[in-house]
């Protein structure tokens, strides 16, 4: 920090945000022997919105929702979770912070910044102001959440973020969620383990519109089967507080309703964080939707600056800006030739339990699409080859595969299963290489493992180079 006590620093790179991509890049570009300095704006952020406010802590209660046996006490099971969380993101804070401070060609700054040129920002500190810079400046500032403009929201003091959730230590006699995305249903699953009624309002006609109807279903069912209240087509109108709790006025169908919650979450999406960096000044241009406007190189209108994660619009999802990372690191240091175009079957997956992945084409668009469909769809529960689901006692789910019936490719799939978020990245991998079904359905995998379900699902439908009957995996 010595530094940057000085009037101004000079640097060759600058990174605004100590999220994913741009850790990664300044600790990189440091050990490569560059100048260069890191601003975050909060000591509470360093290693950016996974470490401490998104992935790692919520991902981690969820794990610590689901061990919860029903004899356990709700609020303090829930009270200790929520300090084994706070533990654990301050460790892996410091460890973040550590790796760029350990390097002798990496300055962090605390501090807001805003552009002051195209070339130089400034970064307060209370009153103190300090002058940077680079000649390549990476913005990685990430995204806040959108709260809606409905009457009383803003103001209701029963009213969070997800952020205020994972710092509130008294469990939610009834929680109700404004918003089916991922975040909300993620949270919603997490809270009724722990022990809290839930609600889930959600203004579309659907949850999990975007999937097919068999395997939006089955997600449903998981939710209903917890005990949450799903409201669709449910437009809130008003929040109005009470003295132990919120009364949320809505409409279904334009029929008035009502619901009491001593804890609201707002989730209805996130937003690219730019507000106060002073975009105009360095001649940065911003798209409609209010995202960094970048190219296939995530360069911004000036081509020496960069915006990389959430900032620039792109998916928001932590290993999209690790891999912003590899196409900005490719410009600085290889042949530039890597770009957001090189991105094909990029995995998800919504951390319920069981948990839901997905990648690709759904059966309905790759119908669209004119592809020449053949479906391998089978309930976890009734697939033979699956014992992993057995062992640990969970056998919900769904494993469905959109395949190219012409090339025996795979187009998409849907996998609602224990182990999805890992198994996912193997259909993934197999997606980018043109490995076809057949050949995915005719590995050799280990056993027990909910892979080796694979061999059962493709073998059936999939061109195969070897049949594999039911009666030889039974008695695997």
């Amino acid at each position: 920090m010595s530094e940057a006590e000085s009037i101004g620093v000079t640097a060759d790179l600058l990174v605004i945000g100590f999220g994913k991509g741009g850790k990664t890049l300044a600790a990189t570009m440091g050990r490569e022997g560059k100048k260069v300095v890191m601003v975050e704006q909060s000591d509470q952020m360093y290693g950016g919105t996974c470490i401490n406010i998104g992935c790692i802590p919520t991902k981690a209660l969820v794990h610590r929702a689901d061990v919860r046996r029903p004899g356990d006490e709700r609020q303090s099971w829930y009270q200790d979770a929520i300090g084994a969380v706070t533990d654990l993101t301050t460790m892996m804070r410091g460890k973040n912070f550590q790796m760029l401070d350990t390097l002798d060609t990496v300055t962090v700054v605390t501090g807001k910044a805003s552009f002051l040129d195209s070339t130089t920002v400034e970064v307060a500190a209370g009153d103190d102001r300090l002058a940077i810079s680079a000649g390549t400046i990476v913005i990685n500032t990430g995204s806040v959440p959108v709260i809606p403009d409905i009457r009383g929201l803003r103001k209701s003091e029963y009213m969070a973020t997800s952020t205020d959730l994972l710092h509130t230590e008294k469990l939610p006699r009834h929680l109700a969620v404004i918003g089916g995305g991922y975040l909300g249903l993620e949270f919603a699953a997490m809270y009724r383990q722990f022990g809290s009624e839930v609600s889930v309002l959600e203004a579309f006609p659907k949850f999990v519109g975007r999937e097919d109807d068999d395997v939006a279903e089955v997600v449903v069912g998981i939710f209903r089967d917890q005990g949450i209240t799903l409201i669709t087509d449910a437009k809130v109108t008003e929040v109005e507080d009470g003295s132990a709790d919120a009364t949320i006025y809505y409409e279904v169908d334009g029929r008035p309703r009502t619901l009491k919650a001593d804890k609201i979450l707002v989730a209805t999406g996130r937003v690219p964080a730019i507000e106060g960096l002073g975009l105009d000044r360095a001649g940065i241009r911003t798209t409609e939707g209010g995202a960094i406007e970048v190219d296939e190189h995530l360069r911004t209108s000036q081509p020496h600056i960069y915006a990389i994660g959430d900032v620039n619009g792109g998916p928001m999802f932590t290993y999209i800006s690790l891999d912003d990372y590899r196409i900005v690191a490719d410009r600085l240091l290889g042949d530039g030739r890597r770009s957001t175009a090189d991105r094909v079957a990029v995995p998800h997956t919504m951390f319920i339990t069981p948990p839901f992945s997905t990648v690709g084409l759904t059966e309905t668009a790759a119908r669209e699409r004119g592809y020449n469909v053949r479906i391998a769809a089978k309930p976890v529960a009734q697939t033979t080859a699956t014992p992993r689901a057995r062992i640990i006692g969970d056998t919900r789910g769904l494993i469905k595969f959109v395949i190219d019936a012409d090339t025996d490719l795979i187009l998409g799939a849907a996998l609602i299963s224990i182990d999805s978020q890992e198994v996912i990245n193997l259909v993934a991998f197999a997606m980018r290489h043109d490995v076809p079904a057949g050949e995915l359905g005719n590995a050799i995998y280990s056993h027990p493992s909910t892979t080796e379900g694979f061999n059962e699902l493709l073998g059936t439908v999939a061109r195969v180079r070897v049949a594999v009957s039911t009666a030889d995996l039974e008695n695997a």
